[in-house]
């Protein structure tokens, strides 16, 4: 098995800047998982509220993907560009701006009024979100050198990933409306962007030149068209709209990759979709978006017109998932050295698929009780997939452009989500009957969980 490292890395790096000062390695674990809780509870709170806010912002069913893919939209479009900036002009300037910006665009949220305005604050706090956390695992790795503690570093915010999924639908399920969630979210995330700029210490692996603007508008539009037309999709794909958005995505797609071989400082080295390891991490955040975040983005929804539930009971049962992914996500770092970061992610989507499958018919029952068994192992299987996609992404590049290798996972990975949110809208409302939907959906989910894990495994193969 080889290793990736700046000998075979096309791109020109240097290390980080002698003016860097030491970094403080706990302080900077515990602000990193902090803030990134809480970004992923402002991405997760609409998860058990979809039905409120739609309702209060007269949003239409067609229209209810956009009020889910708001956030992980601005994740994919600024997180290779938020890695890059971080890598080249400083890690925690670019966190603290992240966090700061997450605490303000959250609070605005609750002031909104209609669906655009709801949708464009979720935008910006997705990207918000990418500056934070294309930064944050680039200021772990400065902070924690040795592979062992970088190991173990790497587990516990993994594990805080898994954390911030949990808690954000209890957290809005509990609360007396979303408004009153989202401002809590944003105090919070005030909060830890004051603590940091005292705690924090700056690091850099600058390559010179400017930023890659054309690069990150190309690449933002596609994204746009591709999640548009996915979502108009809904209503029919052969319609002219949506062929036309496809088109233009493929044409965006197609400027990005030719900004991006002709620039000297590119958001993303092209050179490494040469490298199986870091295929190997894109192809783990992508179908980790599709298969696991689209589908459980939207099933506390399912339930709760289904079922009936309550916010909050929704998600004390999503709390079952969600939770024994943060525990098992946590234990991840004691495999290493036994099962590849790979294997891994092969077995956490092999148990993903398995827990979808025995979750058919749950929605048509009229019990919640069905849920549980796939709850249990799909929370197995999401813990893996949580605690080993850090690790992978910072091994798949030189040690210097950490913050470059985990803003280009985390791109795949809600590139997948926005892809998989709407493609599960899509097909659990096409049937007549929700339950009957809600079948296609969970099949659909496991397939593409599968070819996640064939995928992964191959490229474990082609790199021997």
């Amino acid at each position: 098995m080889t290793r990736l490292d700046s000998a075979t890395t096309p791109a020109v790096v240097r290390a980080a800047t002698p003016q860097d000062a030491p970094a403080r390695p706990r302080a900077t674990l515990a602000l990193t998982s902090a803030a990134t809780t809480v970004a992923l509870m402002t991405y997760t709170a609409p998860m058990v509220t979809l039905p409120d806010t739609a309702s209060d912002l007269h949003t239409p069913l067609s229209a209810q993907a956009w009020l889910l893919n708001g956030t992980p939209l601005g994740l994919a479009a600024l997180l290779l560009v938020a890695g890059s900036l971080a890598d080249d002009y400083g890690r925690r300037r670019i966190f603290l701006a992240g966090t700061l910006a997450l605490g303000l665009t959250t609070a605005l949220a609750a002031f909104t009024t209609s669906t655009w305005q709801f949708t464009l604050a979720r935008i910006a706090q997705g990207a918000a979100s990418a500056a934070l956390l294309a930064s944050a695992l680039g200021l772990i790795v400065h902070a924690f050198p040795s592979p062992r503690g970088r190991l173990h570093a790497t587990g516990v915010w993994g594990a805080f990933v898994s954390g911030g999924i949990a808690v954000g639908p209890l957290l809005a399920g509990a609360l007396p409306n979303w408004r009153a969630g989202y401002g809590v979210l944003g105090a919070g995330a005030l909060v830890v962007a004051a603590l940091g700029s005292r705690a924090l210490t700056e690091s850099r692996a600058p390559r010179g030149g400017r930023p890659d603007v054309l690069g990150a508008l190309t690449f933002g539009l596609a994204l746009v068209a591709l999640v548009a037309a996915l979502t108009l999709g809904r209503d029919g794909w052969l319609r002219t709209p949506v062929g036309l958005l496809l088109g233009a995505a493929v044409v965006l797609f197609a400027v990005f990759v030719a900004v991006e071989r002709r620039t000297g400082t590119p958001m993303i080295d092209l050179g490494l979709l040469r490298h199986p390891r870091f295929l190997a991490s894109s192809a783990g955040g992508l179908f980790t978006g599709l298969a696991v975040i689209g589908m459980f983005s939207f099933l506390p929804a399912l339930l709760q017109q289904a079922l009936r539930l309550s916010p909050l009971t929704t998600a004390w049962l999503f709390l079952l998932w969600s939770g024994l992914s943060f525990a098992v996500a946590l234990q991840v770092k004691h495999l290493a050295g036994r099962i590849a970061p790979r294997t891994q992610l092969a077995l956490g989507f092999t148990l993903h698929a398995i827990a979808v499958v025995t979750m058919l018919g749950a929605i048509g029952s009229g019990s919640w009780a069905r849920l549980l068994p796939g709850l249990i192992v799909g929370g197995i299987g999401s813990g893996l997939l949580n605690g080993a996609l850090p690790l992978l992404a910072v091994e798949s590049v030189p040690r210097e452009r950490a913050a470059m290798g985990s803003g280009a996972q985390q791109t795949f990975r809600y590139i997948g989500s926005c892809a998989g949110v709407a493609l599960t809208i899509a097909l659990a409302t096409s049937a007549d009957d929700l339950a009957r939907g809600a079948n296609i959906a969970l099949l659909v989910s496991a397939g593409l969980a599968a070819t996640g894990a064939a995928g992964v495994l191959a490229l474990r193969e082609r790199e021997r």
